[in-house]
């Protein structure tokens, strides 16, 4: 611990003693008369924003026939007008006084620095706005932007050298925080790369004809896992880490799934056979207790259902598994659908009949090929009770609404038909009060 201690000390003092030094250079009259220039140059290039900015958004906006990606580049350079601006008369000042003023190159060092990091400053910021996460790319943007600056003045062996001083030792392995800044990097960027590779394979499946849509998500998702896990086990092997020492925490890992994640680990699991079986898929209707919709995406630990008012239902999949689900398309697309009805005992049985059928051909869901069936159900007390039984094939537009078509039908052709449609009915009589009876005399 000592060691480390005056090791850090060192590189602190070896850090500032090279601080000092270049403060004391800045004060010499060339180095202050570049400072100078770059101040005149930092307002001019305000000057320049205040002047231009909202010109050339105004000319972006009027611009016609760009694609998405060009007016988004257009609206990052408008954005860094002034940074754009300080680069070009920076360097601009930088030729002048070496090629037409001739001076040493000692004479414009700080005009050199400054206008190599703000160019660098200027390219990162052009190209980090393209991530797509915020996270991402705020993290990305300023990292980059440390690194180039460290580096353009020279700072950053001095700097790492003071982080790989910051450590402790780990039996054989030392952790420093120049190693956990390295892995970071590297893990970040094969996680990242692995990413861009699981997303195009994973397209490349979905657009694949011979793969059906679970077999589909299961390979994505065993491809996401082996990715991920292959980029931050690689990341770690590139810091000197051994990730064999991990036996002991997967072990405590073990013990934590059996005894506090068992619903998880189940709902993983049952994920699993859901896409082994192709007991549902994507774009299956399906019915689970009173939840009735479409599958919109087959996940980990559940499954996405979207109803026809378009609540989205997470149900885990071990419902799907041990509970009774009604897959109205698994195998086959036909849909028969069921409506009730009545009609007055004065209507003819077979022209009521007759007049269903046709009244369900009429709707345009209703399939042509297998034809409706209409049967006497019951003699009720006001009616004789009708089921009418039509087929589908399109569960995922809605059941309700074809329901109601066909009743819709079903109305029109009774009214053309004269065919009555019953309600009950009860007559009341008022009786006039009774004699009450004399009252027994008191004993």
């Amino acid at each position: 611990m000592e060691q480390d201690i005056q090791a850090f000390l060192l590189e602190v003092q070896a850090l500032a003693r090279q601080l000092g030094l270049s403060a004391r250079l800045m004060l010499l009259p060339s180095r202050l008369f570049q400072i100078g220039l770059i101040v005149v140059l930092i307002l001019l290039s305000l000057l320049a924003r205040w002047l231009f900015a909202e010109r050339v958004r105004e000319r972006i906006r009027e611009m016609e026939g760009l694609s998405k990606g060009q007016l988004r580049f257009l609206v990052i350079l408008q954005r860094r007008i002034a940074l754009i601006t300080f680069v070009a008369l920076c360097w601009a000042a930088i030729f002048v006084m070496r090629e037409i003023m001739g001076l040493f190159p000692s004479r414009s060092y700080i005009l050199v620095v400054v206008g190599t990091i703000s160019l660098a400053w200027l390219l990162i910021g052009i190209a980090t706005p393209f991530i797509g996460n915020p996270l991402t790319r705020r993290i990305v943007s300023w990292a980059a932007w440390i690194y180039a600056t460290l580096y353009f003045t020279g700072l950053l062996d001095d700097t790492f050298s003071l982080l790989d001083s910051i450590g402790l030792e780990i039996q054989s392995f030392r952790l420093s925080l120049l190693s956990i800044l390295k892995a970071l990097v590297i893990v970040g960027t094969l996680v990242f790369l692995a990413r861009l590779l699981s997303n195009a394979l994973s397209r490349r499946i979905r657009e694949s004809q011979d793969i059906s849509p679970t077999l589909g998500v299961l390979l994505t998702k065993i491809l996401q896992a082996l990715l991920y896990v292959s980029a931050i086990f690689l990341g770690l092997r590139a810091v000197g880490f051994d990730p064999t020492g991990l036996t002991v925490l997967s072990g405590a890992i073990g013990v934590g799934i059996g005894f506090g994640l068992q619903k998880i680990v189940s709902n993983i699991v049952s994920g699993i056979i859901i896409l082994m079986d192709k007991s549902v898929k994507p774009g299956d209707v399906i019915s689970l207790g009173e939840t009735f919709g479409w599958i919109q995406s087959l996940g980990a630990r559940y499954v996405s259902v979207v109803t026809r008012d378009g609540r989205e239902y997470l149900i885990p999949n071990e419902d799907l598994i041990t509970g009774q689900v009604v897959n109205w398309t698994h195998s086959d697309e036909f849909v028969r659908l069921d409506i009730t009805f009545g009609a007055a005992y004065g209507s003819n049985p077979r022209k009521v009949r007759a007049a269903a059928i046709e009244a369900a051909l009429s709707v345009g869901r209703v399939v042509q090929t297998r034809n409706p069936v209409c049967h006497i159900t019951n003699f009720g007390e006001s009616s004789i009770d009708y089921v009418l039984r039509f087929w589908i094939t399109d569960p995922t537009k809605g059941l309700t609404n074809v329901r109601g078509d066909v009743y819709l039908a079903l109305w029109d052709a009774f009214e053309a038909e004269g065919i009555e449609i019953p309600f009950p009915q009860r007559e009341v009589r008022l009786l006039g009060h009774a004699p009450v009876a004399d009252a027994p005399p008191s004993a």
